[in-house]
Formats: C-alpha cells, structure tokens, sequence
C-alpha cells in the first residue's frame, strides 16, 4: 500500500512540473501580427510617448508625426527618427533604403552599425544629395549607393528591413525633415507590403531603372491586413493621378488635404467638383510653395471660396496627404504634382481605416489651427 501511494504520489509530482514548463497557447504573450490574413477586429491604438513628435501603435501599424513646435525640436532629439533607427538596429538579415536627402546621424550611424555587424544594407539615392557629408560616411563605410542620374527626381522614402516591415511617408531623412517640417512615418508589418517594396527598390538598384524607364510589377497591389485594406502604387509606374482622381470623385462628406505642393490640374478640378455638391472641403498648403509654384491650385481653391489656407509654420508643411471621408487617407512621398506623377519615383499608399484616419484628422487639425493662428 505505501509503495502503491508513493508512486501515486510521484506520478503527480512528475505530471505538476511538466504542466509548469509546458507553456500554453493562452498563456503565451501577445504579438504583433506579422501576417497578411483578414481579422474582424484589430488591436486598439496605444500612444507611443515621443519628446518631439506624435505616434500610436496598432500592432500590425505605428504611425508617427513630427512636431516643429516642441521644446527638444530645436535640440533635434526625441523624435521619430528615434523608432526608425531602432528598428535599424533591430535588422538581421536585409535594409534597403530609398531616400531622396539624409543628413539625420541617427539613422546613418544606425545604417553603419547594421552594415557593421553583416547586415545587407543597400540604398538609392538622388543624385543631387549624393555628395553631401551623410552619404559619403556611408560609402566609406562599403555601403553599396546608387543614384538615379536623371533629371527626375528619385522622391521615394522608404525602409524595407528583414522582408519583413516598411517604413514610409513624407519624411526625408534630414534634421529638418524629422524636427522642423510637419512629416509622417509610418511603419507596416507585412510580408507582401514588404515584397512590393522590394520590388519597386530592386528595379531602381538591380536594374538601373528610374522614373518612366520602368514597368508595372507591383505584385500585390491590393493588400489586407487585420481588416484593413491597402492600395499600394509607385509612380511613374501605375497611373497613380488616375486613380487618385476616382478616389476624390466618390468623395460623399468630406475633404481634407496637407499638401506640400500642389499644381496638378486634375486632382484640383475634382476637390473643387465634390465642393460644388456639397463635400466639405478645407486644406492647407506650404506657403513658399504656394508662392512659388507655376500654376498653384491655392489661387483656384481660394476663388473658389474654399477654406484652404497656407501654413503657418517656420519650417516646410512638407504632409503630401489627402483624407476622403474622414475614413480613407491617401498618402506617401506622391506631391500633387505632374512631376510626381509622370518624372519622378515616387510611392503612395490607400489606407481605408477609420481609426488611422482618425490619427491624421489629428495631425490636420494641428497643422490648420497654426496656419490659421498665422493669419
């Protein structure tokens, strides 16, 4: 009998402890979702603190905005070059960068160290910029560079790291990009985001072809993440104006756009066909663009009684974005410009998603009540 329950005794013994180093599903942390698969609800958004700057997580998404009116902007620290370069320094196998300008030590010293410990770091770059300091410390450092050579401009800024993650949006890789123009980042986990930025990177890098010496072969110009559904188009490539046309057109309530530059006759005449239906329509617009530019659309939109203003801030209003029913946004390194849409490499993104609209609502209302404060 006592051996009979000491064995008993044993076996529970043994059966507690591997339930203890046995970790289950439910017991296991949660992760942000690195696939492509539709879910019927996300995560909700957390604020990600920044000194200078804005962002919020939404596990398959970060989304970051500069702020030029912070305090540590003008020491040019806390910012959201900070997430980027950790992500740089996260890589293990690939980054590939595509930047019109890079002056931010940050994101260089990050691009070095990675190279440094066998990461594959390769980049494109305009021509213009690639004799600045930034640049050189990188070629020295045996970082592969390729500059377009043309005329057009090589606009794009994006990061493609582990094939994994993209990070996009207005902002160069600059001090002032990061810390005295109003810019967005942001950063999406997906596989297929990242193939298709890949592709686009390796025609400009392996194959040497820029601007409208290219072919459409986004592979996966739709995609879907958690619910949300994505439009991915890099120009000259893929007819973007066209399509970014159609989008203004099924505008039912509401117009709001940040524009950088804006002259292109078409998308102009469709903002101010949805006002004449009763969309409401408000913008703001780059002052020294806006005195600048041959055939800006601000004369016509102020004709036309809509409440578009110019920017009231020191440095660039450098957002390129445009917010259809307070629940599409179209953005990216895309200018409203026909320079951007039949010259210059550029990327441009369709998100349909309340909440992420919600965030550059946000981002529209900062900029709009300084452009008004300035007035």
């Amino acid at each position: 009998m006592k051996k009979t329950l000491t064995y008993i005794l044993a076996l529970l013994i043994l059966m507690t402890a591997c339930q203890s180093v046995t970790p289950t599903e439910t017991s296991a942390p949660p992760t942000p979702p690195t696939n492509d698969s539709a879910t019927e609800t996300s995560a909700p958004l957390k604020d990600i603190p920044l000194g200078a700057g804005y962002g919020v997580d939404g596990g398959w998404f970060q989304l970051y905005f500069t702020d030029p009116e912070s305090p540590l902007a003008s020491q040019e620290t806390g910012g959201v070059d900070a997430p980027l370069t950790a992500a740089i320094d996260s890589a293990r196998l690939t980054v590939d960068v595509a930047i019109y300008s890079l002056s931010l030590n940050s994101v260089r010293d990050a691009l070095i160290d990675a190279h440094n410990r066998g990461v594959r770091v390769r980049m494109v770059m305009e021509s213009d910029n690639l004799e600045r300091s930034d640049p050189q410390k990188l070629k020295d450092a045996g970082i592969p560079i390729l500059g377009d050579r043309r005329e057009g401009l090589m606009h794009d800024k994006f990061v493609v790291i582990d094939n994994s993650e993209v990070w996009l949006g207005s902002m160069n890789f600059t001090d002032s990009g990061g810390y005295t123009d109003n810019n967005n980042l942001m950063l999406i986990r997906s596989v297929k985001m990242a193939e298709n930025y890949t592709k686009e990177f390796e025609e400009m890098f392996v194959d040497d072809k820029f601007g409208d010496d290219v072919v459409a072969e986004t592979p996966n110009p739709q995609v879907t993440i958690d619910g949300t559904s994505i439009d991915v188009y890099f120009s000259p490539d893929d007819g973007v104006q066209a399509n970014f046309v159609n989008l203004v057109n099924n505008a039912q309530k509401s117009i709001y756009f940040m524009a950088f530059s804006f002259t292109a006759d078409e998308i102009g005449d469709a903002v101010r066909a949805r006002a004449k239906e009763g969309v409401t329509v408000a913008g703001v617009m780059e002052t020294e663009q806006v005195n600048s530019n041959v055939g800006t659309e601000f004369d016509p939109f102020q004709q036309a009684g809509l409440d578009v203003l110019r920017d009231g801030n020191e440095g660039l209003m450098h957002h390129k974005v445009m917010i259809i029913d307070e629940s599409t946004v179209i953005f990216g390194s895309y200018n409203f410009t026909n320079s951007a849409e039949i010259k210059n490499d550029e990327n441009l993104i369709v998100i349909y998603n309340e909440e992420i609209a919600a965030q550059f609502m946000a981002e529209f209302h900062r900029v709009y009540e300084q452009a008004q404060s300035a007035k």
